[in-house]
C-alpha cells in the first residue's frame, strides 16, 4: 500500500475518533432508541459490540430479526418487488417505535427507500454509511462481500460514492464464504473474509471495506494493511447523527 494511501486513511481515522467523542456527549443521559433490522442472529452481538465503542449502552438498541426475508432472497436470486414490501412494512412498523431504524442487510438495502416514504424517522441502510466513509479515502477500494445476492445492490451503492470521491472501486465476492457462515463456522468465515483483504492490500488496494455487518469480525485478523471498514459502526454512527441533527 502506498504512503499517500496511508496517510489518507489517518487523516480518516483521526477525524472520525473527533466526531465520534462529540456524538458521545451528545447522547449521554438521554435515552434515545435505534432500531435494527437484522437478518442473522449473530449481528445482535456485532452491533451490541460497536454500539459500546461508539458510547452508546444496549438500553438505546432495539434488535428485530427476520433471517425469513434473507432467506426468500436467496431463493429467488435476489431482492424482488414482494420482499421489498415486505422489507419496508417492517422497517416502517419500527420507525413507529425508534428515533431512527438501521436495515443491517446489504441484499435488502434498496428497501429502505420505499420504508422511507411518508415517515419523518431516519430510516437508513446499514451500508450506505459505509459507503461514503470507504470512498472518502481514496484511492482504490475493494470491497468484499460474502453472499452473492448482495452483490448487486453493493456494487450500486459504493459506485455511487466512488464517483462523488473519485475513488477507483473493486467489489470482490468470497467464494465459501457465505457456506462457512450457513454450517456455523464463524470462525472459517472471518478467516476467509480476512485472507481475502489482505489479499486486497497485496494487490494495491488502499482500503477493504467488509460490505455485511457479519463479515465485521474478520477486521480484527488483518495485518497487512489499515483496519478494513465495516457496516456496524458505520451505520450507528449515521444514525446517531441523523438523530442529533
Amino acid at each position: 500500500m502506498s504512503s499517500d494511501a496511508s496517510r489518507r486513511a489517518a487523516i480518516v481515522q483521526v477525524s472520525q475518533s473527533q466526531n465520534r467523542a462529540v456524538r458521545r456527549s451528545s447522547f449521554k443521559g438521554r435515552q434515545l432508541i435505534i432500531s435494527c433490522l437484522h437478518t442473522a442472529d449473530s449481528n445482535v452481538a456485532v452491533f451490541e459490540n460497536a454500539a459500546r465503542e461508539l458510547g452508546l449502552s444496549s438500553a438505546n438498541l432495539r434488535h428485530t430479526v427476520r433471517a425469513d426475508l434473507l432467506r426468500a432472497a436467496e431463493e429467488a436470486g435476489g431482492l424482488t418487488e414482494d420482499i421489498t414490501q415486505q422489507t419496508a412494512a417492517v422497517l416502517s412498523a419500527l420507525a413507529a417505535k425508534a428515533d431512527a431504524v438501521l436495515l443491517t442487510c446489504s441484499t435488502l438495502g434498496p428497501s429502505v427507500v420505499r420504508a422511507g416514504l411518508g415517515t419523518a424517522v431516519p430510516i437508513l441502510r446499514v451500508d450506505a454509511a459505509l459507503a461514503e466513509k470507504a470512498a472518502a479515502t481514496g484511492g482504490k477500494l475493494v470491497v468484499l462481500c460474502a453472499v452473492e445476492t448482495t452483490v448487486a445492490p453493493t456494487t450500486a451503492l459504493f459506485a455511487e460514492a466512488a464517483h462523488r470521491s473519485g475513488a477507483v472501486l473493486e467489489v470482490r465476492l468470497v467464494e465459501g464464504a457465505w457456506a462457512l457462515f450457513k454450517a456455523g463456522s464463524r470462525d472459517g468465515y472471518l478467516a476467509a473474509i480476512a485472507r481475502a483483504a489482505e489479499a486486497a492490500y497485496e494487490d494495491g488496494a488502499s482500503i477493504v471495506a467488509l460490505a455485511q455487518a457479519s463479515m465485521a469480525g474478520a477486521a480484527d485478523h488483518v495485518r497487512n494493511g489499515p483496519r478494513p471498514l465495516s457496516s456496524p459502526a458505520a451505520g450507528l454512527e449515521s444514525a446517531m447523527n441523523m438523530i442529533a441533527d
